[in-house]
């Protein structure tokens, strides 16, 4: 058994890509709690999608991929403020309206690219954490180490404008400046994640180990560290397997989230399906009304 484990860990690339997706669990969770108390799990997809042209610009000019991604993430994020703000279109809209815009330039610009270059940047979509250099989780770490350091910094600030934006306003809180720099944060933590899982899965590790969590503990930074927790042992599970059984490694991780999360889902001592009466009662609802609609 020992053996076994040990056995990947022995190449150089696996010794890598564990670092980065250690790291890569960390981060997603830390960030993604936020977006899961404040129900803005579009928002983590937006972001997403919109520094798919950043990358592809930043591949053209021949800048560094990952500053061309952050540069168009912040950008997204902008434009989808200055929607909000400027128009009565609601946030959602605007998130809708701009992530599919940049998704699909961003995709219009990788395909005008490898018409004349033998390259693929397919990868970056789908996430190939296997082929990460050493450049790469060093990246990886300092953005880590970024993000996590201006969480704990405003941790009090970013929980009260989460709970509370209307109290925190009042209290003289600068709560647009809190919003965008959660966006900044979310972008930053994007562009961490690009190499493990890719622009189309990243939202999965930032969504789904704080969702796991938040079935499990009732305060912030217990769902923070339960959360990271969680992402840490996904990625590591993911990483294995993907080596065991020559799977992606990207969707291998997320699976292994999607696992714990229908693991806390049906056995939460709160809220899980199998063990809370009240989840049990509201299910049997449910399937009541299904039976009356098909009489």
């Amino acid at each position: 058994m020992l053996e076994t484990l040990i056995e990947p860990l022995q190449y150089s690339f696996m010794q890598r890509s564990l670092i980065t997706a250690i790291l890569v669990g960390i981060v997603c969770a830390s960030v993604g709690s936020y977006l899961m108390v404040q129900r803005l799990a579009l928002l983590g997809d937006a972001i997403s999608h919109s520094v798919l042209p950043g990358l592809a610009i930043a591949y053209i000019v021949g800048a560094d991929i990952f500053l061309g991604a952050f540069l168009a993430g912040v950008i997204s994020t902008m434009v989808i403020t200055w929607i909000r703000t400027r128009s009565q279109i609601k946030e959602d809209a605007a998130m809708g309206i701009v992530f599919s815009a940049f998704f699909a330039l961003g995709i219009t610009l990788i395909t005008v690219i490898q018409k004349d270059n033998k390259i693929d940047l397919n990868h970056f979509l789908f996430g190939n954490i296997l082929s990460v250099t050493i450049e790469e989780v060093i990246n990886t770490a300092i953005i880590t180490g970024i993000v996590l350091a201006i969480v704990v910094l405003l941790y009090k600030e970013l929980m009260f404008y989460t709970f509370d934006p209307v109290g925190a306003k009042a209290a003289g809180l600068p709560t647009n400046l809190l919003n965008f720099g959660l966006m900044i944060l979310i972008a930053l933590t994007i562009v961490a994640s690009l190499k493990a899982v890719g622009v189309i899965l990243v939202l999965a590790m930032l969504i789904t180990p704080g969702a796991t969590a938040y079935l499990l503990v009732n305060r912030l930074h217990q769902m923070m560290i339960l959360g990271s927790l969680i992402g840490v042992v996904t990625s590591i599970s993911g990483m294995y397997l993907s080596y065991f059984f020559n799977l992606p490694s990207g969707p291998a991780i997320v699976l292994v989230a999607f696992s714990f999360f229908i693991l806390a889902f049906l056995l939460s001592p709160t809220q899980g399906i199998l063990t809370h009466p009240s989840a049990k009662s509201s299910q049997s609802e449910i399937w009541r009304e299904i039976k009356g609609l098909l009489r």
